[in-house]
């Protein structure tokens, strides 16, 4: 653990909350605009979340004033802390680059103050950056000891064979990825990330994480992967290559399995897993799991798609549930398509619904874990809170930056 902050350094830091309400965003996309004039630093971040929608320097603004107005009571920030980890080791970030980010913070915050950071100000941020980042890097050096000393370990960017391609839905394709050495893999937590590093013509450098879905083994890893077609997209950039150069053969680089969103397997108390979307992809993992180690675990599934071209793993889903009673399936279409046979290929037509959810799964004593686009999210985390299921049985997880759930002024960390 770090040396205490200092008395000062902690009433200095609460004094600039009213500032980092005011300017936050203004200091973290100045932060970002000096620190990615180092070409070797700005490719050590997803740039994918730096675009049009700002939801890096969105969450990171907000990550800064939680850090500010928490920083006399830091114990409420431990999950957010273990979150930071989870990615940093994904993007295989090291200590040395701890510094670059100092210089680019302060020199924000004096950008974009001007004469109210005065030197006790910055000072005092000083301070409390390093004291975040000596937790940081301790716990990031944990994770990449255990990461190293498990079987089939290993730390940085490791080579993987795409060994087979499966399309899931029109726009949703499955890889399965095998170790180029031929040694066995690291068995996930099944909802865990692999973190991928590109160097694709005329784009450079790109890093994404993306959901492994299958439940853990030594041999491989499947991602499924959504093609994304918005125009502007950074995301669209490799999900698309993936989609149109991934064949049998082709070599990518993968970091061990990361994040903080996963199946407690110490428990056999229900589980009710809901995703939309793409969002299934770290819930499909848990899905394989329950129910070939532990089948006789309760399990509502309940899954949200467009309609049937978009809506993956269909066949999947149904394979476990005709094997497994204890496995209830759920299959929501906003908008079914003609072909799409109500009681066949889905079964409710809409959106899913806290309501819903709290009337037809064992809201008292369930565990919901929950991925999907972030409205869906905020619809059912918060409307499931409303309902009375207790934050630490409702869990969830963002594809990007983890942000906020805005609910009636009401703020909770994702």
């Amino acid at each position: 653990m770090p040396a205490p902050l200092s008395p000062s350094t902690i009433a200095l830091v609460k004094a600039t909350v009213p500032a980092l309400e005011a300017h936050g965003l203004d200091i973290t996309l100045r932060m970002y605009e000096r620190l990615f004039q180092n070409a070797d630093i700005r490719d050590l971040f997803n740039q994918s979340h730096h675009g049009e929608t700002g939801s890096q320097p969105k969450a990171l603004a907000q990550a800064v004033l939680a850090y500010a107005r928490n920083i006399d009571n830091l114990g409420v920030l431990g999950g957010a802390v273990e979150r930071i980890a989870q990615k940093h080791v994904a993007l295989n970030i090291l200590p040395e680059h701890y510094p670059f980010v100092a210089d680019a913070l302060l020199g924000a915050i004096g950008d974009v103050l001007g004469e109210a950071a005065t030197p006790e100000i910055c000072a005092a941020w000083g301070e409390a950056y390093w004291f975040l980042a000596e937790l940081l890097i301790g716990r990031e050096a944990a994770i990449y000891r255990e990461l190293a000393a498990k079987p089939g370990g290993w730390n940085g960017w490791r080579d993987f064979v795409v060994e087979s391609v499966t399309p899931e839905s029109a726009v949703i394709t499955s890889f399965v990825l095998v170790p180029a050495d031929g040694g066995p893999v690291l068995r996930h937590e099944p909802g865990q990330y692999l973190g991928f590093l590109f160097d694709l013509p005329g784009h450079g450098v790109l890093k994404r994480n993306y959901s492994i879905s299958c439940a853990p083994n030594d041999r491989a890893y499947r991602i499924t992967v959504k093609r994304e077609t918005s125009p502007g997209v950074p995301a669209g950039i490799v999900s698309n290559w993936l989609h149109d150069h991934a064949v049998p053969g082709t070599v990518l680089k993968a970091a061990p399995p990361a994040g903080d969103f996963f199946l407690d397997r110490t428990t056999d108390t229900p589980v009710v897993l809901v995703s939309g979307g793409v969002g299934l992809t770290p819930v499909m993992s848990m899905l394989e799991t329950i129910t070939a180690k532990a089948p006789e675990r309760p399990i509502w599934y309940v899954h949200g798609a467009l309609n049937g071209r978009v809506h993956a793993m269909r066949g999947n889903v149904s394979a476990l549930a005709a094997g497994n009673p204890n496995l209830r399936s759920q299959i929501f279409y906003a908008e079914p398509d003609a072909q799409d046979r109500q009681g066949e290929h889905y079964h409710e037509e809409g959106l899913i619904t806290a309501d819903w959810l709290v009337a037809n799964t064992p809201h008292a004593d369930a565990t919901y874990y929950l991925c999907g686009p972030k409205p869906f999210l905020a619809s059912l985390v918060n409307g499931l809170r409303r309902k009375g299921v207790s934050d630490e049985r409702v869990r969830f997880e963002f594809f990007g930056p983890a942000d906020e759930l805005q609910d009636e002024g009401e703020q909770l960390a994702a």
